[in-house]
């Protein structure tokens, strides 16, 4: 891309302009006294950077984890109290859906497999007399982990977000740390979440919780940036089903049982969200959602029944 895009450069003559440096951003040199450029800060003579652009949002925003070398070259090269980030800041949000076609379709696909794999095990001991049974466990254990246990990739309608959505995670991209970008921890306040579905004014059932962010590019609102330039026309990126089609859609966690939502009743789910990322790849998450459901019926107190606790956990593939 490097190669190319010098190419393009120089054939519509900006090359005199644009210098395109080819390598890791954590490992790369700026080319500052050739260019003669004046850092804000004298202590940090690399910091000489006004404004880093990158998309870096992966799937339900962190996803890849890209921004951790973001915030390594923010911190190397931006300039401390006059430069901009674009992203400026991004928020993550999360909302009970209703999509109980593509829920049931993974558990078809769990099924199928298992039928196959029943069929397998039975002729494998029939024709060969080998016993497989040893395997039985894991190999459902990892259909479940494919099927049912991993999150989707949906571009839902808006009509299938049954409550509010609830903002689980904000950043400032000036401000945060690589600590920050490592997930969401179920203790903090913003992980939790509550939510009430008047089953009068929604259909159901309750298929699963759907997961999107939002990004802003607008003026700095840090402390340390009173100084930085305004952006008199700030935009703003939604990948939410209000917004239609985008590359990221929304990520969807599917219920094994979805919740029945009944007319006259308001059905409150109330639980927490916590990320992170896994052992094995520190590119990709984990999710969990740990939740209670409960039914009303509309205008009185009396409690009709009450869901145990829910605890699941999610691969993000």
């Amino acid at each position: 891309m490097a190669k190319y895009a010098r190419q393009v450069m120089k054939t519509n003559k900006v090359d005199h302009i644009v210098t395109v440096i080819q390598g890791a951003v954590e490992e790369i040199e700026l080319p500052i006294a050739e260019d003669g450029l004046e850092p804000d800060d004298p202590e940090h003579p690399e910091r000489v950077v006004d404004i880093f652009i990158s998309e870096w949002m992966g799937y339900f925003l962190l996803r890849e984890s890209m921004t951790d070398s973001v915030v390594r070259a923010r911190d190397k090269f931006l300039k401390p109290s006059t430069g901009l980030m674009f992203p400026s800041h991004a928020t993550m949000y999360v909302a009970p859906v209703e999509d109980d076609e593509e829920r049931r379709a993974g558990l078809n696909e769990y099924s199928a497999s298992m039928s196959d794999w029943n069929d397998f095990q039975e002729t494998t001991k029939q024709v060969y007399g080998v016993d497989m049974e040893i395997l039985a466990k894991d190999f459902d254990r990892e259909q479940k982990e494919y099927f049912l246990w991993s999150s989707r990739w949906r571009e839902l309608p808006d009509h299938a977000v049954l409550a509010e959505p609830k903002a689980v995670k904000y950043l400032d991209m000036m401000t945060c740390t690589i600590d920050e970008l490592k997930g969401i921890s179920a203790g903090d306040e913003c992980a939790k979440f509550e939510f009430s579905i008047d089953g009068a004014k929604v259909h159901g059932p309750v298929s699963g919780f759907a997961g999107w962010f939002t990004t802003d590019f607008k003026s700095r609102t840090d402390e340390g940036g009173a100084s930085a330039p305004k952006i008199l026309n700030p935009s703003f990126l939604s990948t939410g089903p209000e917004n239609g089609y985008t590359h990221w859609g929304q990520q969807v966690f599917y219920f094994h049982s979805g919740i029945p939502l009944l007319s006259g009743e308001t059905t409150t789910v109330t639980g927490d969200i916590e990320m992170f990322r896994t052992k094995e790849n520190a590119r990709l998450y984990n999710v969990r959602f740990r939740f209670t459901a409960e039914r009303k019926k509309t205008g009185e107190q009396r409690k009709l029944n009450r869901s145990v606790l829910n605890d699941q956990l999610y691969v993000m593939p």
